[in-house]
């Protein structure tokens, strides 16, 4: 797919803090695209030079192959959802929607035409006589959604915007957002510095680390083949082991722990077990050194059956391909290395 909106070299400072140090991204058109990053990682700045807040130092930024970097906001076919809604209190949800519209000159029919069929799109098209006041923060949220797909912009940017709500409605609006993106067939560039936000939505994620892109790719790529030990130890959870002057990383639900410690695999004693429900997780203290993590599935265990395994001698195993060799700047499939 062509690119919609592509950024060459940017590099952004203020003072002696370079926030941006030459990144290269490519969005495609029509995807999901995330900037994940831990804050200060440079992925917000990024997005506020696409949204045309802050001007580059350097480099250039371009919107269906147009050069949009010095154009201001206003003249950028972008619209941008924040995390605090940023709703007027004293309009109703349908004058909210509306406003871009209105200001636009958009006449009366055609605007109370579009704003209740993008109310429709985002299950609100019963609420528009209602003020923001009397709406939950999960409502208020798709009211500034859908105030900003409104005037149907080429590229729709969303900075943390599920950041305010708790966890169960956080996750219902990954799943909404993600299927109203789809119906849209709009670019959505999305920043969050939450891993599972950016796994569960994600056509294509770039992982942000001091102002650089550690790596770019599909949620799965960058999950299962992580490109460096950042990348290994921020998304999601990572064992990363050290042996014979070697250092390796395996995903904890990638490690299958066996009774005993006769056998194949990394002996040791469980020396912590977390009861998650679905899942335990099980902290092994190795006979050779360093600790391992090991997840298991809850299919038929207790709470007080997990709890029972503290203490317990066990070996740890795990298939070569699941095994990655790293270095502070990449990671390298660990050939015949690790137990199997």
């Amino acid at each position: 797919m062509a690119a919609d909106v592509r950024v060459d070299r940017a590099r952004k400072t203020y003072g002696d803090v370079v926030a941006v140090d030459n990144v290269d991204l490519e969005v495609a058109d029509g995807e999901f695209f995330t900037l994940l990053g831990p804050s200060g990682s440079g992925k917000t700045t990024t997005l506020r030079m696409i949204a045309g807040f802050e001007q580059p130092d350097t480099g250039t930024i371009t919107l269906g192959g147009e050069d949009i970097t010095h154009r201001p906001p206003y003249a950028r076919d972008v619209n941008t959802v924040f995390q605090d809604y940023a709703l007027f209190p004293h309009m109703t949800v349908a004058e909210n929607v509306g406003y871009g519209l209105k200001v636009k000159g958009v006449g009366r029919r055609e605007r109370n035409s579009r704003v209740a069929e993008v109310l429709r799109m985002v299950r609100l098209d019963q609420f528009g006589p209602r003020k923001p006041i009397q709406l939950s923060g999960g409502q208020r949220q798709r009211v500034a959604l859908a105030r900003s797909i409104v005037n149907q912009p080429k590229v729709l940017l969303l900075d943390e915007p599920l950041g305010a709500l708790d966890l169960k409605l956080r996750q219902e609006m990954q799943v909404f957002l993600k299927s109203l993106q789809q119906e849209l067939g709009m670019t959505f560039l999305y920043v969050t510095h939450d891993q599972e936000e950016a796994l569960t939505m994600s056509d294509h994620l770039a992982v942000f680390s001091h102002g650089q892109i550690e790596q770019v790719g599909t949620p799965a790529e960058v999950y299962e083949r992580p490109a460096t030990e950042f990348v290994a130890g921020f998304v999601g959870t990572s064992n990363i082991l050290e042996r014979d002057g070697r250092r390796f990383t395996v995903r904890p639900e990638k490690v299958v722990m066996l009774e005993g410690d006769q056998g194949e695999g990394e002996p040791g004693r469980i020396r912590d077990v977390v009861y998650l429900g679905a899942v335990t997780r099980y902290v092994v203290a190795l006979d050779g050194g360093g600790d391992l993590v090991a997840l298991r599935q809850n299919l038929e265990t207790s709470s007080a059956d997990a709890l029972e395994q503290r203490g317990k001698r066990v070996r740890l195993t795990w298939r070569p391909e699941h095994t990655f060799e790293i270095s502070p700047t990449e990671t390298t499939p660990l050939q015949g290395g690790g137990p199997t």
